[in-house]
């Protein structure tokens, strides 16, 4: 969970007006969404496109509806047209005659090339507008030629049936625009699904204690909401009374509920799911973590990588390539005399030429690989890492907070003088139960999840020692080595033995010592307090191994032989896997670059404030969502659940969108290089010819295949199991 409202924007609030705060929406970067007046703060609208693609930002505000509808009426206009074509009944061997049949084609196919065509006519107006040329472009040059073409035909001044080919065209060129449009709304349909995880209205709690139900909008820090059982925490906050299991898959990734009690923090969007809680809310709007993460995933998708530059500049490319090769294509069929085949042949190479499959091949991967990741509970900040993650060969994890719970809990319990463990564990318990000090709760926790309790009166604090109190009218005291050593308490051979091992491999020891005035103090109990490792990280390192991850390494400001400890009980290879002990937090980063300038391109992982020099160092920064906002700020990729695990999955995802990218580009180069000279009509000789509605089946086709490809990124597997 997040320790703190999740302020993914921090510096941006700390300039001229926030991003996305609840200022001027005005001052919102590109890529976000302004808020919804009816849904108050928190519900947004999804943000912007994941970044131009080759010209299609520049259509951005298209919906797949209004493709949806112009392909259905024009492929309903397309019907007669085709039926009605001479060249199509020839082929055909059927004859159609009635009056006003030479007019279908000129009439419908007007109608099909001013509406069907119009989203490509403004988006070319507008390509020439920002001299960026693109596919808008060369999709209006060619459709545009054919119209033309078709009308000099109707007046006599070519031999061409033109219109079927025409109308057919823009229906096709339709069909896969509308395809485009949904595959890439279905990949942002993430942020859509966050913005709708938090309920319109919240039950707030007035002075009287009774429930009101009041818009989101209303709510301010401070407020008292009750969520009842199954319904949506409404805010960020803290539970005040009452205690549920939760459901944060969508925040998480988690697919298991998490309990949650008084004093734990709960997050905008989750579910409680067996019981009403009642919280106190910490953060509301734009400082939700829902929020954070609708940024962190709409600046992902938003943000241009290598492999995207190159797309664009290779889209740019194509366009001035295509109009050169329609222009040779034309000259050199009019040279040989064909008039007719000069214009077929150039409609026919800017069509298949249009940059659809390679305008898709990387903002479709961008906003899958981000959405999908968001759902796994990864958050994509900067493209770049996420590019680079393929290549770490060393992983260097911080080790408190992120190998290890970041709090102590009890590892070992010994008994001496004839009480059994669960008798010192017991009385241990009781006297520590009100005590503030973290070890002291550790005991107290674990008695209780064993139901050893006991009641304790005359409680004492002993300043710098441990605590002391009566319980079953024996006077006890708990402490450390100090409180052993002033009290003069004797410690049996046997149990001193235990507490030398425990305190060789780093662990806390406390002493139960017996306060009798019929003899001098004893001891007849220890305890080992240790920062338990997480038993997910065990697996976490596993799983890197798997994948190749040559290093991996941790780092505290531990003693050796705890972090030794740690790293043996992780299964850290000697000689291979390394443990960087006793270092200071300012020296985190150098680690790092200790690291690199051994050759070894790292990923650094940790959740606190010395770790940001170190995150913002390595070659890829991954903070733990638990963390503060300056290791969040830091890193280029976080992880909301707190699991390591989800490094391999990072891992795992930059791999295979990487991949995903290539062969996009791959496909979407190697068909032009072959389906331009074809459509030039190269082979015309061997009897080899694309027509231009051909040209645009192939096209679309090839936008398709890019499209199916790029959706293969919902089976990678990002989640533990």
């Amino acid at each position: 969970m997040f320790s703190r409202p999740f302020r993914a924007d921090r510096r941006h609030r700390s300039a001229a007006r926030p991003a996305g705060g609840h200022g001027d929406d005005a001052a919102a970067p590109a890529g976000q969404g302004r808020h919804d007046d009816h849904a108050g703060p928190g519900r947004r609208a999804a943000p912007g496109p994941a970044g131009g693609h080759g010209g299609h930002d520049k259509h951005a505000g298209h919906d797949p509806e209004q493709f949806r509808r112009r392909f259905w009426l024009c492929l309903a206009l397309t019907v007669p047209i085709v039926l009605t074509s001479d060249m199509v009944m020839d082929w055909l061997g059927y004859t159609l005659d009635f009056p006003g049949l030479g007019w279908v084609g000129p009439v419908l196919g007007s109608v099909v090339f001013l509406y069907g065509g119009w989203p490509f006519l403004v988006g070319a107006v507008r390509e020439v507008r920002d001299r960026a040329p693109g596919m808008m472009l060369l999709v209006s040059m060619a459709i545009t030629v054919a119209y033309v073409a078709s009308l000099a035909t109707r007046l006599g001044a070519f031999d061409l049936d033109f219109w079927w080919e025409l109308a057919a065209l823009v229906t096709i060129m339709l069909l896969g625009h509308w395809q485009e449009m949904k595959a890439i709304g279905q990949a942002r349909g993430a942020l859509a699904a966050l913005a709708a995880l938090l309920p319109d209205d919240a039950e707030r709690l007035g002075d009287d204690g009774v429930p009101r139900r009041v818009p989101l909008g209303e709510l301010r820090v401070g407020d008292v909401v009750l969520v009842r059982s199954g319904g949506r925490v409404p805010a960020d906050g803290s539970i005040v009374d009452g205690a549920a299991e939760l459901d944060e898959s969508m925040i998480t990734g988690e697919s298991r509920p998490v309990p949650r009690g008084v004093g734990d923090r709960v997050v905008a969007g989750t579910v409680a799911t067996d019981s009403a809680l009642r919280v106190r809310v910490d953060a509301v709007g734009e400082d939700t973590a829902l929020a954070g993460i609708g940024r962190l995933v709409a600046e992902a998708q938003a943000s241009s990588g290598r492999a995207q530059v190159l797309a664009d500049r290779f889209a740019a490319t194509l366009f001035y390539v295509a109009t050169a090769a329609a222009l040779v294509t034309f000259a050199a069929w009019w040279a040989l005399g064909d008039p007719d085949q000069s214009v077929v042949r150039s409609v026919t190479v800017l069509v298949i030429a249009c940059p659809h499959a390679l305008g898709l091949a990387i903002p479709l991967v961008v906003a899958l690989s981000t959405a999908v990741s968001a759902k796994a509970g990864i958050l994509v900040k900067d493209r770049l890492a996420l590019e680079r993650m393929r290549t770490v060969d060393a992983v260097l994890f911080d080790k408190t907070g992120t190998l290890t719970k970041g709090a102590h809990t009890v590892t070992g319990t010994a008994a001496a003088g004839g009480a059994s463990e669960d008798e010192v564990l017991r009385i241990a318990g009781a006297v520590e139960a009100d005590s503030e000090h973290p070890l002291a709760k550790a005991l107290v926790e674990v008695a209780r999840e064993r139901g050893l309790e006991a009641t304790a009166r005359d409680f004492r604090s002993l300043p710098g020692r441990g605590v002391q109190a009566v319980v079953d009218d024996t006077t006890w005291a708990v402490g450390g080595p100090t409180l052993v050593r002033e009290l003069g308490a004797t410690v049996p051979d046997d149990l001193t033995a235990v507490t030398r091992d425990w305190s060789s491999r780093g662990a806390a020891v406390l002493h139960l010592v017996r306060l009798s005035t019929n003899g001098p103090p004893a001891a007849v109990g220890a305890f080992a307090l240790e920062d338990e490792v997480r038993p997910e990280a065990r697996a976490a390192i596993a799983e890197l191994r798997e994948q190749g991850v040559r290093t991996i390494a941790m780092i505290t400001g531990d003693a050796r032989p705890v972090a030794e400890a740690v790293a043996a009980d992780l299964g850290f290879r000697p000689g291979v896997d390394e443990v960087f002990a006793e270092v200071l937090p300012a020296d985190k980063d150098r680690a790092v670059a200790d690291l690199r300038a051994r050759g070894l391109s790292v990923a650094m992982v940790g959740d606190g404030v010395n770790d940001a020099p170190a995150l913002a160092r390595a070659d890829v920064g991954v903070a733990i969502g638990a963390g503060t906002d300056v290791a969040i700020e830091s890193a280029g990729v976080i992880l909301a659940s707190s699991d390591p695990r989800g490094v391999a999955g990072v891992l795992r995802l930059s791999r295979a969108s990487y991949r995903k990218m290539i062969q996009n580009l791959a496909w979407a180069a190697g068909y032009n290089v072959v389906a331009i000279p074809l459509a030039a009509g190269v082979l015309a000789w061997a009897g080899v010819a694309l027509s231009p509605a051909v040209a645009a089946v192939l096209m679309s086709a090839s936008t398709i295949v890019v499209a199916v490809n790029a959706q293969l990124l919902r089976r990678v597997r990002l989640t533990p199991g």
